[in-house]
C-alpha cells in the first residue's frame, strides 16, 4: 500500500492548513443548518445530476482504464470513484420527494452504490494486488 511521501510529511503546514479547514468547517455547517431554507428551487436540476453522473462515469472509467495499465494513480481513481458514488447514494436518499423515491434511493444506494463504493474502497486500499490479479486474469485470456 502506498504511504505518504516523506517530503508531504516534513511540511507541517500542510497538516495546520488540512486542520483549520476542518475546523473553520464546524462553525460555517451550523450557520448553513440554521439560515438554509428546508426547501429550495433550482432551474438547472437537470444538469447539477447529469453532470455528477457524467463525473461518476468518468471516475469509474478512469479506476478501471489504470488498473488495466498498472497504473500508481489507481488507488487515488479508486478513492475517487468511492466518494462520488456514497455522495450520490446520500444526495438521492436525502433529496428524494415521495416515499416510491425514498424506496428507490433507498434499494440502489444499498444494492448498487454503497457495495460498488466498498468495492472501490478496496481496491485503493489493496491497488497492488488488484492490478496484479486483474494481470493475471489477462495472462490466462491470451493464453
Amino acid at each position: 500500500m502506498a504511504t505518504i511521501r516523506e517530503s508531504l510529511v516534513r511540511h507541517h503546514w500542510v497538516t495546520s492548513v488540512l486542520v483549520l479547514a476542518s475546523v473553520v468547517l464546524v462553525p460555517w455547517t451550523l450557520v448553513l443548518a440554521y439560515r438554509l431554507p428546508a426547501r429550495h428551487t433550482s432551474d438547472h436540476w437537470d444538469v447539477a445530476w447529469v453532470g455528477f453522473d457524467v463525473a461518476l462515469a468518468a471516475a469509474l472509467g478512469a479506476t478501471a482504464w489504470t488498473i488495466a495499465r498498472r497504473s500508481p494513480w489507481a488507488p487515488s481513481a479508486a478513492a475517487v470513484a468511492a466518494t462520488l458514488l456514497l455522495c450520490d447514494a446520500w444526495f438521492d436518499v436525502v433529496l428524494s420527494n415521495s416515499h416510491g423515491e425514498q424506496v428507490e434511493a433507498a434499494l440502489e444506494a444499498g444494492l448498487v452504490e454503497i457495495p460498488l463504493a466498498l468495492f472501490c474502497l478496496w481496491i485503493a486500499r489493496d491497488a497492488e494486488h488488484t492490478v496484479e490479479a486483474v494481470r493475471g486474469t489477462f495472462r490466462q485470456l491470451r493464453q
